[in-house]
């Protein structure tokens, strides 16, 4: 059966834009409209994997500028109390109604948000409808709609850029040098050991140079086939991407482990990096209470666990807890998409 996603839109606008086209001024409505969205498929949706092939339509009422114009509309989705910080495009059209993603593609962007993505739960979920009709002009949003959805485990397909550079012999299909959006919303992350000082390096599309960006300016500004983005020291860089904004930053860490279960609340207890395993460790006492993970020996990149213990770390997250005092061994895994930790009692 087709699962429908009826988002009934009707936007307004406060204020007034002009655009002029052979001395013809196009003023927008000033009338709004109360917005109001509808999903037929109820309040919980159960993703299935044999559904996979089915389609999952979006359709919503046409947006009213007051003049004939191409309207773009993105259905966006995100987890409730986020504020849309973290908004996933589900689906897409211009000057359309409705637009369809199948159930496996569907999943494969809900699944990302699961704390545990191998044990799938309820998510509580948001939706609205962006629409724009002109870069110039902030985009109008539909009401919030919440509902609440339970994907199904595959193995996630994550988007990536590659990352190749002077640091790696300038081999953009290398898989193991890549930064991923978790959330398949154009923002990508990763983590990456640049073996050599002043290394040089570009992201691509694909694993070859048919599309890639650089950065003429040096000014964190992407450049479609720019110049070569210089790193500084050798280390272990922090990349990220915003793709829609063309945007970059890279930051060079080292990591502690901070707490009152170690050394303390002002004294990090540092970790070693091996290039093999691609992992930070310290093998240290702890006292049964708790500890984080902060890099550079400050707080504005720090990771916590947020589901008590689970091993899955979360930016700025909670206290991860010591139940026994002794003698462990800390791994921090940032290697991978999904960030990880491992506490081991020796």
């Amino acid at each position: 059966m087709k699962k429908i996603l009826i988002l009934i839109l009707a936007l307004g606008l406060i204020g007034f834009y002009s655009c002029k086209k052979d001395e013809t001024k196009a003023t927008l409505s000033s009338s709004p409209n109360a917005a109001v969205l509808n999903l037929a498929s109820g309040a919980q949706i159960v993703l299935k994997k044999t559904d996979s092939a089915q389609l999952i339509t979006f359709s919503w009422s046409a947006a009213s500028f007051g003049q004939v114009v191409v309207i773009g509309y993105t259905v966006e989705m995100d987890m409730v109390g986020n504020s849309f910080k973290n908004a996933v495009p589900v689906v897409q059209a211009s000057n359309a109604l409705t637009a369809s993603i199948n159930t496996y593609d569907f999943n494969q962007k809900v699944l990302p948000m699961e704390y545990d993505p191998k044990n799938p739960t309820p998510i509580n979920m948001e939706f609205r409808v962006k629409a724009v009709i002109n870069v110039n002009l902030d985009p109008l949003y539909s009401a919030v709609v919440p509902q609440t959805i339970t994907p199904y485990y595959v193995k996630i397909v994550y988007p990536i850029l590659f990352v190749p550079g002077s640091y790696q012999g300038w081999n953009p299909a290398d898989s193991s040098t890549v930064v991923t959006s978790k959330t398949s919303n154009g923002l990508y992350e990763g983590y990456i050991w640049f073996g050599i000082d002043q290394a040089l390096f570009k992201y691509t599309q694909g694993p070859n140079w048919t599309t890639n960006w650089g950065d003429d300016g040096a000014d964190g500004t992407l450049n479609p086939s720019g110049a070569n983005i210089a790193a500084g020291l050798h280390g272990y860089y922090k990349l990220n991407v915003d793709l829609p904004n063309l945007t970059h930053k890279f930051l060079l860490t080292t990591w502690g482990v901070i707490g009152d279960a170690a050394s303390g609340w002002s004294t990090d207890v540092p970790m070693a990096y091996d290039t093999i395993a691609k992992t930070w460790s310290v093998t240290t006492n702890l006292s049964a209470a708790t500890f984080k993970f902060r890099a550079n020996g400050g707080w504005d990149l720090n990771y916590g666990d947020d589901g008590s213990n689970t091993g899955k770390l979360s930016p700025g997250g909670a206290n991860i807890t010591v139940a026994a005092a002794g003698n462990y061994t800390i791994t921090l895994n940032l290697s991978q998409p999904i960030y990880k930790y491992l506490l081991k009692k020796n």
